[in-house]
């Protein structure tokens, strides 16, 4: 769905909101001769996000025009606040929000795929390589960074991703901020927000749930990780123990209910593809490592440059399209060519090397991520967040 002028996604509801006319959330210090609002449960904010802790309430400034002031008073305790909060679901904002858009990323796979692992460490990754690589301020909002000292600190693994109840849970939110060079005189900053979704695998075990998650249709753009242990050809060129299965879902079937439900919930017809870039990643694929080689192209990373490398990310999709052409598994691939304008193929591995699945712990070397950046840098491009570099 494409927003109205002017509108932005929330990265928490993922509702379209005029970024220029936010609401206010009360700061509850009260004001001459009234107390402060107390906090309470925002029925609003848990019926659309699931937060169920007491908050402060939020409202709108009165008469507030074409643009909302940068600060308003309570109606109840007349209290002035400046603290930004979505109108939709209550939930507040960076006082940054709105300035300028920021790409909605949804993160979906099966049971099994390793989906809470990779978006941990990639939100590694964002706070310390992307960071320094790209020269950007980028922060978690919100949330909490135990997951990142779990696997990194205590070198331990998590356990089953929770279901969605109603179809949500908490979203991976960070703030990634940067000079823009070469507009004017002065220099200019844009702020992007990075919103990951991460589901459970049983969301997408029938049509009728994977309906329920909404957020696939706000979504402008996603991560679509897939396992390669769910492959019997690939898989039998490895030995694995039985706790590293955790599922006998057939990819094919796990695509083709992502491409129903962004089918249905974006309106396309019949004749239309999806829009919206998909970063395709195969994980784990650090089993395979010396099944393929240390010759083999997918193993030699790319060097690290100030962008997107278009030329080499085309050479690593063309490889994985030949791997699945020789692991029978090129229906995946006619798949999202028929029913995709734009995609890529990645291969990552979140810890780099095979971990404990018995005792969920991490490789002795601890976790040496492969390759996991990719998928995002190339969503990144794709929005102008960062270059996108064609020409060696």
């Amino acid at each position: 769905m494409t927003p109205l002028l002017g509108q932005t996604a929330c990265p928490y509801c993922y509702h379209q909101i005029p970024g220029r006319k936010l609401a206010y959330q009360c700061t509850g210090r009260g004001s001459p001769g009234r107390d402060g609002c107390p906090k309470t449960v925002d029925e609003k904010r848990r019926r659309e996000t699931g937060f169920n802790q007491p908050s402060r309430p939020v409202f709108t400034a009165d008469k507030a025009g074409l643009y909302a002031p940068p600060r308003a008073k309570c109606p109840t305790c007349r209290a002035e606040s400046g603290i930004r909060a979505c109108p939709c679901c209550h939930t507040p904002l960076s006082a940054n929000f709105g300035a300028s858009a920021g790409p909605l990323i949804a993160m979906v796979g099966a049971t099994g795929t390793g989906k809470t692992v990779y978006l941990t460490v990639l939100a590694h990754e964002l706070m310390n390589g992307l960071r320094r690589r790209f020269d950007a301020d980028v922060r978690r909002v919100g949330g909490s960074s135990s997951e990142v000292e779990q696997v990194f600190g205590e070198q331990t693994l998590f356990g089953q991703t929770a279901q969605a109840k109603g179809g949500w849970r908490e979203p991976v939110v960070f703030e990634w901020r940067q000079q823009r060079r070469g507009l004017g005189i002065g220099p200019r900053f844009r702020t992007t927000y990075l919103s990951f979704y991460d589901t459970a695998g049983e969301d997408l075990t029938e049509q009728d749930t994977t309906h329920d998650l909404t957020y696939l249709g706000a979504a402008e753009a996603l991560i679509l990780l897939l396992d390669p242990f769910m492959i019997r050809k690939a898989r039998d060129q490895i030995r694995l123990p039985k706790s590293a299965l955790r599922s006998q879902e057939s990819t094919l079937n796990v695509v083709n209910r992502v491409t129903e439900t962004l089918r249905a919930s974006h309106g396309l017809k019949p004749r239309q593809n999806v829009k919206i870039p998909v970063a395709v990643a195969f994980a784990k694929i650090d089993a395979f490592f010396d099944v393929l080689g240390r010759d083999h192209a997918l193993l030699r990373k790319p060097p690290v440059t100030a962008g997107y490398d278009e030329l080499a990310g085309q050479a690593t999709h063309e490889q994985i399209r030949a791997l699945l052409r020789e692991w029978d598994a090129d229906d995946i691939d006619a798949h999202l060519r028929h029913n995709y304008e734009n995609f890529r193929y990645f291969a990552v591995s979140a810890l780099g090397a095979q971990p404990d699945y018995d005792d969920a712990v991490v490789d002795p070397r601890g976790v040496q991520p492969f390759r996991v950046d990719e998928p995002l840098v190339w969503l990144l491009s794709r929005f102008g967040v960062v270059p996108r570099l064609v020409n060696r």
